[in-house]
């Protein structure tokens, strides 16, 4: 979905299908449980002693969701746990864990170029129009892959980026710049605020709505 300013306007026949095309870009990603596992394996191949605790906060998730995918993937034979001192463990990988390790990094290649080549490829379009309208200055609302490869594809065209808002970021940086607050949004300058979180984006677009912001100044790729 585009925003208001798109919806009615029948000279982008190629907009509309975006539409119909924009959920191929989440589908390409893996699965988000072979992601966990490729992420867990790799801690272990990294360091042999890491806690639930530890991968709970790089991986964020839950420790019980933890606890149930080091169990699942130990009994099928990818590592094996040692009890050591002070009531820690110690995961060895197996032959068998390393393969699969293997195996879900080159997935994890394969989809994220096709992630970004499908993204890339669909942001160029919706830059061409907004470039056409006479759009010169968005916001960024949300961080993360899809908010980067944004910026990227921003740069070919005579749009800037005048600010990016993220709700859990405020004040990090991010693509050169601080992360700022996005009750702060009707502060900024801009022609428009493209919605480049890839969750939750109906709940970003109802907080922006909220502000008194029109709809037809709002982008999102759904």
């Amino acid at each position: 979905m585009l925003g208001q300013d798109t919806h009615h306007n029948p000279t982008l026949p190629h907009l509309k299908a975006l539409q119909n095309h924009v959920t191929n870009i989440e589908k390409k990603i893996m699965d988000r449980e072979d992601i966990r596992t490729l992420k867990i394996l790799e801690e272990i191949d990294n360091d042999h002693t890491p806690s639930q605790r530890d991968l709970s906060k790089k991986l964020n998730i839950s420790l019980g969701l933890v606890n149930s995918f080091v169990k699942r993937l130990a009994n099928k034979g990818y590592f094996k746990i040692n009890n050591i001192p002070k009531n820690r463990v110690k995961y060895i990988l197996t032959p068998k864990g390393a393969a699969e390790k293997t195996r879900l990094t080159y997935q994890y290649i394969q989809h994220s170029f096709e992630f970004y080549r499908n993204a890339r490829e669909k942001l160029h379009k919706l830059f061409k129009y907004l470039n056409k309208q006479g759009v010169r200055r968005v916001v960024f609302y949300g961080t993360g892959d899809f908010a980067e490869i944004a910026f990227i594809s921003l740069q070919e065209t005579s749009i800037q980026m005048s600010a990016i808002v993220d709700d859990n970021k405020s004040g990090e940086k991010f693509l050169g710049g601080v992360v700022k607050d996005p009750a702060s949004l009707n502060s900024l300058s801009f022609d428009r605020i493209l919605i480049t979180t890839m969750i939750s984006k109906d709940k970003v677009l109802e907080k922006v709505l909220e502000q008194g912001i029109p709809q037809s100044k709002v982008v999102m790729l759904e």
